[in-house]
């Protein structure tokens, strides 16, 4: 079975350097602000890693050629425009985004300065493009494609788990009214399965607990788990209380899973934030964000926990495991 070198293996030597320094070592070099969803040094670091060595493959040093000013949101989504005003501040080039929350405020702040989209599910329902072809405005990027397929898998991949599933529960940000656009589509792939839909959405983490536990009152509950800048921060409390509950989880990232979470399916984010330099090099050499296409995930990673299906008593298919990208036991 093909099992995979962890996305910490990418981290590497990479991090050595105080990301401030970059920054302030740069002069006249152009300057690049990045809004991070977490913190600094969290297990979604080789994202940063993935783009600073796409910026490095495409011949730019950082401090000497290209100044890069990060700012990290500590997953408190209040944050995002105020970390977006103070790079406006800063007059920086090019401003590179890790959520589409962020997206939103730093697009409702600045219509000239390019703002590349990094993991937006539906850029054109969010209103940060017109069109994927064409975006038509400062903003570009790479789209998440939380849709239809996405959503359909998640559920087919529980189901394959545990057959014995007969409910999943939508978890998400009440307050994140774009993966509420999503709702249907895992309702319509639960329903398609003869399973039972139900809509969690949560305010704050001390909300969890309590609905998890209603949830798993009943046997066959399950549950499909967003991966977003509110739940970032507590990416090992949530798996911790799916287990306790008996619920088994997937999540479209795997930061999830190896904070112990049951599964992960979806986009590579390493591979999206490196995807992400080829278009502040493409900016920066004079290209327009209205007219470069916004780029969908071409690279999917499930990842399955053997620690946690044990946890829970689940036996894997052998055929389920022959797919995966990782696991870990």
């Amino acid at each position: 079975m093909d099992r995979r070198a962890f996305i910490g293996a990418m981290a590497g030597g990479l991090l050595a350097a105080p990301l401030a320094a970059e920054a302030e070592q740069a002069g006249n070099a152009p300057r690049v602000g990045v809004i991070v969803p977490a913190e600094p040094e969290s297990p979604t670091e080789p994202n940063i890693a993935a783009f600073r060595q796409g910026l490095h493959d495409l011949g730019y040093v950082a401090g000497k050629t290209i100044a890069v000013e990060y700012r990290y949101a500590h997953g408190q989504v209040d944050r995002f425009p105020n970390l977006a005003a103070e790079l406006i501040r800063l007059k920086v080039n090019v401003m590179v985004v890790g959520t589409a929350q962020a997206a939103v405020e730093a697009k409702k702040l600045t219509t000239t300065i390019p703002i590349v989209s990094v993991g937006a599910a539906d850029p054109v329902g969010s209103g940060l493009v017109k069109t994927l072809a064409r975006p038509g405005g400062n903003v570009t990027g790479l789209s998440m494609l939380f849709g239809g397929g996405l959503a359909t898998k998640w559920v087919e991949l529980l189901k394959e788990a545990n057959p014995q599933i007969s409910r999943v529960g939508f978890v998400r940000d009440a307050n994140n009214p774009l993966t509420k656009q999503l709702v249907p589509d895992v309702q319509a792939a639960a329903e398609r399965l003869g399973i039972k839909f139900q809509h969690l959405a949560v305010r704050e983490l001390a909300e969890l607990d309590t609905i998890l536990a209603t949830v798993g009152r009943e046997p066959g509950g399950s549950l499909v788990v967003m991966g977003e800048a509110l739940f970032f921060p507590h990416r090992s409390r949530i798996p911790e209380l799916a287990t306790k509950h008996g619920l088994p989880a997937i999540y479209p990232f795997v930061v999830f899973v190896a904070a112990g979470g049951l599964m992960s399916y979806g986009p590579s984010l390493p591979d999206v934030w490196r995807r992400a330099a080829t278009y502040v090099d493409r900016i920066l050499k004079g290209a327009r964000p209205a007219d470069l296409p916004v780029e969908q995930p071409t690279k999917f990673d499930l990842v399955i926990n053997l620690k946690t299906a044990k946890a829970l008593g689940l036996t894997i298919p052998q055929s389920l495991l022959q797919r995966a990208d990782q696991v870990i036991e």
